[in-house]
């Protein structure tokens, strides 16, 4: 899931501001040891939100036309075997996703769970099941392009490609690119390329916050830019160290109702 791949934990010294933005310039330069970028990714990987979790959030909706709209969700968060599952309301519907080298992902369909396409959107926003599941991290076709600056920040960045023959619910996508950033293990941009390397669509971190001793991702703009529509997600409340059933990340528990989040661990943003 989103939220678990771009999110670690992170010592408290660490006191530098927590503000991410578009970059100005991302090409890296020099050659770049194809070996320490494979631990780079490989590390990456790993990272995530310690323990089970709840999130509420918000997805604000900016179309370049028409008015703009906000959808309420909440999240609920593990780690399986393969990778962190999802368990998601927004609006009026209910996923369950799998991220990792396998994703899969489900809905909720007159009480069925039913499997869905990663390019189904959420509650109608420019959020889109595959934007959630961020497969293309775990797409073993990478090239390691070195160090990229972003607003002045060191990161690493990545194009990775998806395997042969296996169908992309972006038309014409033929990469992605992506900028982790060395000192907070953070994803600060992942831009989804077309043919001709110029960018569709682009998920950008906006913003962090700090719940105890974990970082957590605030805001991160989903931009689709042939259209020019945002769509923004916001997290509005967090609680952490939790501990939910297992049986609610199965297609089968999406019509079991997730037992109730302690009030006195909620923190609000």
């Amino acid at each position: 899931m989103l939220f678990a791949l771009v999110v670690l934990a992170v010592s408290p010294v660490w006191a530098q501001p927590a503000k991410f933005g578009v970059p100005s310039e991302i090409a890296a330069s020099g050659p770049a040891d194809q070996a320490e970028g494979a631990r780079i990714l490989g590390e990456f990987r790993q990272a995530g939100i310690a323990g089970d979790y709840w999130l509420a959030f918000e997805l604000r909706v900016m179309p370049r036309h028409g008015a703009e709209r906000t959808v309420l969700g909440a999240l609920l968060g593990t780690r399986g075997p393969g990778g962190p599952l999802s368990r998601l309301t927004a609006g009026d519907g209910l996923w369950l996703i799998a991220s990792g080298p396998m994703p899969d992902a489900w809905t909720l369909e007159n009480g069925t769970a039913v499997a869905t396409s990663p390019a189904q959107g959420l509650a109608g926003t420019g959020l889109t099941v595959f934007d959630l599941q961020m497969p293309f991290l775990y797409w073993k076709d990478f090239t390691y392009e070195g160090q990229a600056r972003v607003r002045g920040r060191p990161t690493d960045s990545f194009i990775l490609r998806p395997p042969a023959g296996l169908p992309v619910p972006v038309p014409e996508l033929t990469g992605v690119r992506v900028l982790i950033d060395t000192q907070f293990q953070a994803m600060v941009q992942a831009e989804l390329l077309g043919a001709k390397a110029e960018v569709l669509k682009s998920i950008a971190l906006l913003d962090l916050k700090k719940v105890g001793e974990q970082w957590l991702v605030k805001s991160i703009d989903v931009r689709d830019h042939r259209t020019r529509d945002k769509t923004r997600f916001t997290v509005r409340a967090a609680a952490l160290d939790l501990t939910w059933p297992d049986a609610l990340f199965t297609p089968q528990g999406l019509t079991t109702q997730p037992p109730g989040v302690p009030a006195d661990q909620v923190v609000r943003f």
